[in-house]
């Protein structure tokens, strides 16, 4: 049987019908929660609908129901949740289905790849075994799977989406992938059985475009050669350009609009999509480097510099030492917020870590503040640790679900000043309504927050001190596009007001662009270049900065066709 006539059988399209029945048809699908103050609706009566070989993209910001929507495809709501309604897959409706039949339904007809790898993946079991697992518990009936055939088949799997040396990384640990890889192994274990329909839940969000390129360019071909369809769910508006064929848009658990991905980038036509689409940062646009011919605050005084700066990791069961850092030099003047990009394990982090004194440096000067950080001691650094804010990628790791958020915040005030609890109180209720947070919000828990006002608290925590320098760790990769421009714009507010200065990390160039001034971009622990915002990403010079910004989809479908053949060009002459 062919694959495209599989594909047939499998969304149950009868002989001889010209348009083959939806793999996915999804008629008033309504899911509330039952909590203690009653039932609150997450998605009210969603309808669409996918076809074969589509790629439907869902997209809106956090609470609008689209990742509720996407458990319900596959059957996986809480508990605590009800739905109604229908949800067709190959003449099944999921949410009535007994749990014998969904198994069959898992798997076979529909999987899904989850947003996080690393916690996606059983750290103890190698990748082979898990995918095998998959395959032996979502087995057509009747039918078995012995292990030779099940390695085989998970030997396939990986091959099919680019592991290299399958019959050998079949045996490796999740710990032994990178990150881009261990997305991969996700997707492998989903294509294991060949489903019709694929549901992809933020599946780039955690990755740097450059190897978001890749598993947008992955999941493109698993469409164009098996014909797997994909419900793709993410915030990302570029990679909704780069991979859509239609965009679902919700809001507040309603669908407010349905469209081609070209038309609804052209021509939006419900305000809540224009808005939406407003908030999505452009390269070029609104550069805090615009109209800038040389360095600005190069006349300020220097609170960071690099001189050859070397960090090496040292080998374990003799292996040999890792080079994180590999003779970079850089500065960072008062009042400068200092880019720094790259792809992972570029020594982004590792850097930043370490002019926050939690990386040890190994060669070459770091100088923070006036204080050499090569051999640093902790006891005469710990004075100058007031000075230095850090705000965390992911402020619902950083802070202890255990405190309050005002007990968060407070921490660093009980620690570096002499203030008694009266005047910390008051401190932090000034600090929360200066990052737009009611003041109320200090007694609440961190899981009570959204992750933007979670964000905003983390700010206010590193801004406690007023800090010379603030280091930002990639502070709004897990946000939603209306909720990073919030948060980005509020950043610019308070750093123009208080004039810190800021190294801020991330692997989105847009990102960097509305905040740098200067930019510097890193690959393998090296600097490769670095210079004023726009001319970097505008006009760069390193082959490996051109690739780099190749690889960042933009917001518009034609422009992205068109860079995407660029980086592909890019890759070819690499």
């Amino acid at each position: 049987m062919s694959r495209s006539t599989e594909k047939a059988a499998v969304s149950g399209t009868p002989s001889g019908e010209s348009t083959p029945r939806p793999v996915l048809k999804i008629d008033d699908l309504r899911v509330t929660f039952a909590t203690d103050q009653g039932d609150v609706p997450a998605v009210k009566d969603v309808s669409f609908t996918v076809a074969p070989g589509e790629i439907v993209a869902i997209v809106g910001e956090s609470g609008s129901g689209k990742t509720v929507t996407a458990k319900a495809i596959l059957g996986l709501l809480p508990e605590t949740a009800q739905g109604s309604g229908a949800v067709i897959i190959s003449g099944n409706d999921v949410l009535t289905v007994s749990p014998q039949q969904l198994r069959k339904i898992r798997g076979r007809d529909v999987a899904m790849v989850f947003q996080e790898p690393s916690t996606a993946l059983n750290p103890v079991y190698t990748v082979g075994w898990q995918i095998a697992e998959g395959l032996r518990a979502h087995r057509p009936e009747g039918k078995r799977v012995g292990r030779k055939e099940a390695r085989k088949l998970a030997i396939e799997a990986l091959g099919k989406v680019g592991i290299p040396e399958p019959e050998k990384r079949v045996d490796y640990y999740p710990h032994q992938f990178s990150g881009g890889q261990k997305q991969r192994v996700v997707i492998a274990a989903a294509l294991a059985l060949n489903p019709g329909l694929i549901v992809a839940d933020e599946p780039t969000t955690a990755l740097d475009v450059t190897v978001q390129a890749e598993i947008l360019e992955l999941l493109r071909d698993l469409r164009d050669r098996y014909g797997t369809s994909i419900v793709l769910i993410t915030h990302n508006m570029g990679v909704v350009a780069d991979l859509a064929d239609r965009v679902v848009v919700m809001f507040e658990g309603d669908v407010v609009e349905e469209a081609s991905a070209s038309a609804l980038f052209a021509a939006p036509k419900e305000a809540y999509t224009q808005k939406l689409l407003a908030a999505v940062p452009h390269l070029g646009r609104d550069s805090a480097s615009a109209g800038f011919t040389e360095r600005a605050f190069q006349d300020k005084e220097v609170l960071v510099r690099a001189t050859d700066l070397e960090i090496e990791y040292p080998g374990r069961l003799g292996s040999p030492a890792f080079k994180a850092v590999d003779k970079v030099s850089f500065t960072i003047s008062a009042g400068e917020v200092f880019g720094l990009v790259g792809e992972s394990g570029s020594g982004k982090t590792t850097i930043g870590r370490a002019i926050a004194g939690l990386n040890r440096t190994t060669g070459g000067s770091l100088n923070v503040l006036g204080y050499e950080m090569l051999n640093y001691k902790e006891r005469s650094f710990r004075p100058l640790r007031k000075d230095i804010g850090f705000v965390f990628q992911d402020p619902a790791a950083s802070f202890n679900p255990h405190l309050t958020i005002g007990e968060c915040v407070a921490e660093p005030l009980l620690i570096h000043t002499d203030l008694n609890s009266q005047a910390v109180s008051k401190k932090v209720a000034d600090l929360l309504e200066s990052v737009q947070l009611p003041a109320a919000y200090a007694k609440r828990f961190p899981h009570e927050l959204s992750g933007g006002q979670r964000q905003r608290a983390s700010l206010a925590r590193g801004l406690a001190l007023k800090p010379k320098l603030l280091i930002a760790d990639e502070p709004t990769s897990a946000l939603d596009v209306s909720v990073q421009a919030k948060v980005l714009e509020l950043f610019r507010e308070i750093q123009n007001e208080l004039g810190f200065a800021a190294l801020f990390i991330s692997h989105d160039l847009a990102v960097v662009d509305i905040l740098a001034e200067w930019v510097g971009v890193l690959y393998k622990g090296k600097m490769v270049e670095q210079g004023i915002g726009n001319q970097i990403m505008g006009n760069p010079q390193d082959a490996y900065t051109k690739r780099l910004i190749a690889s960042l989809p933009v917001p518009n479908p034609e422009e992205q066709a068109k860079r995407r053949a660029l980086h592909q060009a890019l890759l070819g002459a690499k």
